[in-house]
Parts: C-alpha cells; structure tokens; sequence
C-alpha cells in the first residue's frame, strides 16, 4: 500500500518532518511518498502546496497526510481546504500547553530552529569543527580535549556518528580506525593507549559491511566477505580484551547510536 505524505512549513519544515516520520514509521507495512514543502508563508506558495496535494490525492485515490506547523492562521487554513488529512502540530500541542502553562505562545515562525543564543551556537559549531578536524585518525594530538572517541574497523560508521553528536549534543568526539596490524597483534594503537578512558567501539555484522564496503571498492579484498569477517572478529577481540565498550551497528541509525553511546558512557550532552 502507497500513501503521500506532506510536510508543510512557513519555516524549514525540519519540526514537522521530525514529528512526522516518527508518526509514519509506526505504520511499517504502507510505503509513503514523503514531500516536504518549505517557507509556506505567503498566499502563492500556499495555493502551490494546495496544487500539489489535490494532485497527489487524484492520483493515489486516497487522501494525503499532511504535517503542518504553520502558524499564521489564514495560510494555515487555505492548507485545511486541501483534499488531505491534516495534521496540525502546532494546533495539537500549543493549545494544551497554553492551558497549563497559563501563558500565550508567541506563534513566532521558525523559533525551534532559531539560534537560542551565542553560546550554544558556539559550541555546536566548536564541536563539529573538532570533529571535522579529528576524522579517521587524521590528527590526534589534541585526543585530549575530546569527549568521547570512536573506534572501529573502516565503514562501521564512526564518522558520521561523530558528527551527530556534535551537531545534535555539541560533543566533541573524534574517530580512529583499527587497521589490519592492531587487529592482527590485538593492540590498542599508540595514539589511543593514553585515552582508554575515552574510547568508544563500533562493531558490525561482516555481511553488511561487507555490502557497503563493495560500493565503494567492489570486487576488492577490501570489500570481500572473508576480510570484513577478520577485521570484524578482530576489532571485537581489541574490546574485550581491553575493556572498551562497544556497540552494534549493524541495524541502527545514527541517532540510535549517538544517543546509546551517551547512555553508556554517561556523556553530559552539552546542547538540549
């Protein structure tokens, strides 16, 4: 079964997709077409979003979902005369928070993704900068100013773990990657003997690094099955024996990773 859905914003359109797919991934058997429809803050650019879900709903003969956090009332209900199921997320939450709070929204648009002052900004930007600058073992001289660091075998996915968590919690993590000669002597690299209390390992099953692995360099050694389940069995072998924590990979996001790692090793996020 297919089914549309819109997200549908007078801002980026960031809020509804994140409400949203969290909403849709509780329906697993129906697929959805997701349009996000961004900066809906004007008359013209409601009635093209209008255009659009009639649209989709002619063509699939079931009425779209739509997510919306407009908060200008006549553009909001130009969206309500759309042939759609609406969803109003603002409508939904800010009415009852209004009443026990006993205070009015301000209704600003865009305010959840507005920077909420410089020191927070500063410190998410400081944090990605950091982990840009300590990717894949490329520097390790300041190890001692990280948070956390991320271990694993090429592909597991430290990267673009450590960037989440400096992007999402403002933590300064960095990664390093266990070759074929730490895995094969079962050492901890040099750089990371003085940072064990730092460090973090990513593990996955051989089969799925193995498939990510051969579109980067199919029909390589690289990529074959044999030497992901090596290096796999070996990096596991450097956790146990030296204690390090580790998780897998293998079945979660990366917001699934991000927030077990800050679970596990007890990490005060710096940005809520």
């Amino acid at each position: 079964m297919k089914r549309t859905a819109f997200f549908i914003s007078d801002g980026t359109g960031i809020t509804a997709e994140t409400l949203g797919n969290s909403l849709l991934a509780q329906f697993e058997h129906i697929e959805f077409e997701r349009i996000t429809i961004p900066y809906v803050d004007n008359e013209k650019s409601a009635e093209d979003a209008v255009q659009k879900i009639n649209k989709a709903a002619e063509n699939d003969g079931k009425q779209p979902v739509i997510f919306d956090t407009i908060v200008n009332q006549s553009i909001r209900e130009m969206i309500y005369n759309a042939n759609g199921f609406m969803m109003d997320v603002f409508e939904s939450f800010l009415k009852p928070l209004e009443s026990v709070l006993e205070s009015s929204s301000s209704y600003s648009v865009g305010k959840s993704h507005s920077i909420p002052d410089d020191d927070s900004y500063k410190v998410r930007i400081d944090a990605v900068h950091f982990a840009l600058d300590n990717d894949d073992g490329a520097r390790t001289r300041y190890y001692d100013q990280a948070d956390v660091i991320l271990i694993g075998v090429s592909r597991s996915g430290k990267t673009p773990t450590c960037l989440y968590l400096a992007l999402q919690f403002g933590i300064k993590a960095a990664n390093y990657p266990l070759t074929e000669d730490d895995l094969d002597d079962v050492q901890l690299p040099k750089p990371l003997r003085a940072h064990r209390e730092k460090l973090f390992g990513l593990s996955i099953e051989a089969e799925r690094l193995a498939a990510i692995r051969t579109e980067r360099k199919s029909n390589s050694k690289y990529a074959s099955l044999r030497q992901c389940e090596s290096e796999v069995r070996g990096a596991e072998a450097i956790y146990h024996r030296f204690r390090i924590p580790y998780l897998n990979s293998t079945h979660a996001s990366v917001e699934e990773i991000s927030t077990r790692i800050l679970a596990k090793t007890k990490i005060e996020r710096r940005l809520q």
